[in-house]
């Protein structure tokens, strides 16, 4: 067994020095002063797991594969040349980090020289991060509070820090400005000019009062879980669509967001919204918000087809499976913990103490869920009872069915593999494209039971020597030959139209079983000399489509007795019912004479059919008449579960993560059985180490490392495991983490600037004791009130301030790190979208909840989506709703949002971009709902403002900007007024500063 070796850096520290100090004719030491260089330097890129230009320097072995060292001659060791300074340039390696010393280097110059003795038992290992000394891994304590000139403890915090850097804190800001400010911060909506006139009215009696009231009322709104899930929704990476290629649509997301508003208008406790998110249906399993949660760990991409086409069977499907538990952890750890658990798949964490054990550890509490539709609410216990285990009947048979359909094929693929190649390369040669008239299509039936029937009338009765029966072949959704025909029928002859008297023939009677599908062959019925002028195929038994049954067929020939022509050609055609549709679908098309032939030589449609008969001999051959009982046995017994379980009530869906869901096609569920997970060297599915088991990684003292040791855990249980870690009162992440989001939604910006990222190679707080008072003011709450957090940022100095210019200050911190200003922002998109809507008088803001709006159209729908933004009507009052109930689609953003810096949401988003660009300028004035918004905001003009000039340029300003113009602003809007009208008002009025920014 390999001798591992991996030091701490300390350690390292130590032995270099003590190599430095060595005598230069003193033999070398391998474990003492080379393996701490490499370990130091080298090894953390160049190991089997991350092996950089294909080096590893974990055995001596690996070192001398690719001749980087000769033993006894440096002067031939590569090693040496990309590790040593050339003509004062820098060397080559390491990439990352310091450059090796001139001792270090002497010193593996005399190694090599000496032989470059390594020990066989001496493997190197990359060094593991495992202290705990970072600032936010350190266990929080609540601070004292400075002792400074302030009665609120955020301004005695923000005020200390400005005194020690010598910055001059701005006076308090204009009441106008700052009603403004905190309804856009909290509600997402400008303030309307009665509300502005009722709070500088309360302002000028009692300030502090007055404030408190608005920023009570406010935060009762019904807007702010609107404004403050917006946050949420943007870490959370949610959307109403898949992504990847086929990007299809996600119906039922919507009650997720629904919930996420819910929780922040109720106040929920911020242990119990985390829990819910991750463990919900175990924890709470009897209250519909235990699911809805779940939504949470369901809200980014996934691959349909890696999925759904693919499958588990296939390396593909696996790592599909594999990058969809990598985004859930990444999703939980950066959004709760603000740690980057994903850096560690392939490699220990460089900088943080996070191995790759802990992160398959992770894979492994979320080894048995996937994402799709589940019932939340609106299903009794026993009736949630009933359909599990109906489900679970289901899918047992299924999987059984794949089963002995992949076996059987894959032994007949072996044994007709040379008549397939012939076929298909008779069908590359000779091949026809289907043309746009399929056949005759019945209606639509819930049930196959329903008769129906279809016949050709011939003009008069002719004598019939054989009717075939051609199949239609439909191109839609690759669904090929066969199409439609019936599983039971009968086909008759008469000279009477209804069929009602003696004279009726029967020409073929297929009633009494279930006929096979011809696919692409016709059915060849010979008549005897059958004179009749009507023939009719009845169908006693119709095909299934997908959750129904129909009726097709391609063609009906009838071969006249002596002439041999089809005389059925061109005739009429009548039906009990048909779907009539275009060129595709319609009675006509039965005798048209049009329909799909697999080749159009005769000679190599002979050959073939002759193929396909001997490669039909070696099917039955090969499969064994047992298999095709069984199938026909699960067939029969799928049928009344089906039957059963669609008849159960439907119950209120949310797509989120779950473990039982109705199969499709390759998609299966686990049925809460989790899936082996394995270590995986550099990453590599294909090169597996031992099975993992749930866990998670310590980022404090006492925290759970392993939640289960043995295969048989409980998945749901893993789950609420992994939500009590992170709710831990002794993890400082999660309270931190909550606390610097709190603060960036309210002041506009974080604390610690990177808030998805409190590791080393992330950015350290700004204002470490701030962070940590709020973060245990959070966890120290008896209801972790997060609107009790929000109400103390807002009631103090420091967000009331101007957001005034001053010199000095800007000189020594133009990026107002330290608070000694209020910042001016943008309003978001979502704001900026709300706010004309607003300000136009046309926002439904009574249409709160349910599904959600689409601005667009889709094209498409059923393979991949295509979602078009400029064929939705702007003027449709359906889509007047506010942003936050927009469908969210990730291949193709909403046009106008994107350009105004709205995130992706295939991503964790933890802050927005504030660009400014042409672009934007040019989508603000010319959209075309900006466009109808100004000519609503000059009919509400119209209707509500004085008739006079001034007084109607006094009220569009204090609609639009919260206040009355300047003088020269008036000047200007007087101007446009008079010559371009109301609407062209309107349009400035949105497209203007004091409208798009926030003071």
């Amino acid at each position: 067994m390999l001798l591992r070796f991996s030091i701490a850096l300390g350690t390292m520290a130590m032995l270099l020095r003590a190599a430095i100090c060595a005598q230069a004719d003193e033999p070398v030491n391998f474990e003492t002063e080379i393996a701490p260089i490499f370990v130091q330097h080298c090894v953390r890129c160049h190991s089997p797991e991350n092996k950089k230009g294909e080096l590893s320097l974990a055995t001596f072995n690996d070192l001398k594969a690719n001749e980087y060292v000769v033993p006894g001659q440096p002067e031939e060791s590569y090693l040496l040349e990309v590790v040593s300074p050339v003509d004062g340039e820098p060397p080559a390696m390491p990439k990352e980090g310091d450059p090796l010393s001139a001792n270090e280097v002497a010193l593996l110059h005399r190694w090599i020289s000496a032989g470059a003795d390594w020990p066989d038992e001496v493997r190197l290992e990359p060094p593991v991060v495992s202290d705990l000394n970072w600032w936010s891994l350190k266990p929080i304590v609540l601070p004292p509070i400075p002792q400074v000139n302030a009665s609120h403890p955020i301004d005695a915090f923000i005020n200390a820090k400005l005194a020690q850097q010598k910055l001059v804190p701005m006076e308090t800001a204009d009441p106008l400005i700052l009603i403004r400010r905190v309804t856009f911060d909290l509600t997402g909506l400008p303030p309307t000019p009665e509300e502005i006139d009722a709070f500088v009215e309360e302002n000028n009696a009692n300030p502090e009062k007055a404030w408190s009231a608005l920023v009570g009322r406010l935060l009762e709104s019904p807007a702010f879980g609107e404004k403050w899930a917006r946050h949420w929704l943007d870490v959370a990476r949610y959307a109403e669509t898949h992504g990847y290629d086929k990007d299809k649509l996600r119906l039922n997301a919507w009650p997720y967001r629904d919930y996420v508003i819910r929780s922040f208008n109720d106040d929920k406790p911020y242990t119990r919204f985390v829990e819910e998110q991750i463990a919900g249906d175990v924890l709470f399993s009897d209250e519909p918000d235990g699911v809805l949660g779940l939504g949470f760990l369901a809200a980014g991409p996934w691959d349909f087809i890696g999925h759904w086409e693919v499958g588990e069977a296939k390396l593909d499907g696996r790592i599909a499976k594999h990058l969809d538990r990598d985004e859930m952890i990444s999703a939980v750890f950066n959004v709760f913990m603000s740690t980057t658990i994903q850096c560690a798949q392939c490699h220990h964490h460089k900088f943080d103490p996070l191995r790759m054990e802990d992160y398959y550890r992770l894979h492994a509490v979320f080894a048995a869920v996937d994402r799709a539709d589940r019932i939340y609410d609106g299903l009794s216990p026993e009736d949630q009872r009933q359909r599990q285990s109906l489900l679970a009947e289901i899918n047992a048979l299924q999987d059984e069915q794949e089963r002995l359909n992949t076996r059987s094929q894959r032994t007949v693929a072996a044994g007709v593999s040379g008549i397939d190649r012939r076929i298909a390369q008779l069908s590359s040669e000779f091949g026809t494209t289907p043309q746009p008239q399929y056949g005759y299509h019945s209606q639509i039936e819930k049930t196959p039971s329903v008769a129906k029937w279809v016949q050709v009338d011939l003009g008069e009765p002719q004598p019939i020597k054989q009717i075939n029966l051609i199949p239609a072949f439909d191109t839609f959704n690759d669904i090929g030959a066969g199409f439609g025909f019936p599983v039971r029928y009968r086909v008759e002859g008469s000279n009477d139209p209804s069929f009602a008297n003696g004279d009726v023939q029967l020409l073929l009677d297929a009633t009494d079983t279930d006929q096979k599908n011809p696919l692409a062959h016709s059915v060849a019925i010979e008549t005897e000399d059958t004179a009749s002028r009507y023939l009719r195929v009845t169908a006693t038994k119709l095909a299934q489509r997908r959750d129904d049954f129909i009726f097709a067929l391609g063609e009906l020939q009838a071969i006249h007795a002596e002439t041999g022509e089809n005389v059925a050609l061109k005739a009429d055609v009548t039906a009990l019912d048909s779907i009539e549709s275009g060129e595709r679908w319609g009675r006509r098309n039965l005798t048209d004479g049009i329909y799909y032939k697999e080749v159009s030589n005769p000679e190599a449609a002979q050959e073939l059919a002759e193929l396909k008969s001997k490669r039909a001999a070696i099917v039955r051959k090969l499969k064994p008449p047992e298999v095709d009982e069984r199938l026909a046995e699960i067939k029969q017994s799928l049928q009344p579960l089906s039957a059963k379980f669609k008849q159960l009530p439907a119950g209120e869906l949310v797509y989120a993560a779950t473990t039982h869901f109705p199969r499709g096609s390759r998609f299966v569920a686990t049925q809460g059985k989790p899936r082996p997970i394995h270590f995986l060297h550099r990453g590599d599915m294909k090169a597996p180490g031992e099975r993992m088991f749930p866990g998670a990684p310590i980022l404090w003292n006492d925290a759970a490392q392993e939640f289960f040791d043995q295969p048989d855990y409980n998945e749901g249980e893993a789950r609420a495991q992994l939500a009590r870690y992170l709710t831990d009162r002794n993890n400082p992440l999660l309270w931190r983490s909550i606390a610097n989001r709190i603060w960036q939604w309210t002041f506009g910006a974080p604390l610690v600037g990177t808030p998805n990222d409190f590791g080393r190679m992330g950015m350290q707080p700004t204002h470490p004791e701030l962070l940590d008072y709020l973060a245990v003011r959070l966890r120290d709450d008896p209801d972790q009130s997060l609107k009790s957090l929000v109400r103390l940022l807002m009631t103090s100095q420091a967000y009331r301030r101007a957001g005034t210019f001053h010199e000095a200050n800007a000189a020594a911190d133009a990026g107002n790190a330290f608070l000694w200003r209020f910042q001016r922002r943008r309003l978001t998109a979502e704001e900026f979208r709300d706010s004309f809507l607003f300000v136009a008088g046309a926002l439904q803001l009574d249409q709160r909840g349910g599904p959600s709006f689409q601005d667009f159209v889709i094209e498409k729908p059923a393979h991949s989506p295509h979602y078009e933004y400029h064929l939705h009507d702007p003027e449709d009052p359906a889509a007047h709703r506010r942003s936050i109930y927009r469908f969210v689609v990730r291949s193709q953003p909403q046009p106008m949002l994107t350009t105004l810096d709205c995130p992706d949401p295939s991503i964790s988003a933890p802050y927005r971009d504030e660009s400014t660009t042409a672009l934007q300028a040019l989508t603000q004035w010319n959209n075309r709902l900006v466009e109808v918004m100004s000519r609503r905001f000059a009919e509400r003009l119209e209707q509500e403002a004085p008739a006079d000039i001034d007084g109607r340029i006094d009220y569009a300003c204090r609609i639009a900007f919260g206040r009355t113009p300047t003088e020269s602003e008036r000047e200007v809007m007087a101007e446009l007024l008079n010559s371009q009208g109301s609407a062209m008002l309107g349009r400035v009025l949105m497209n203007a500063s004091p409208f798009i920014y926030v003071e």
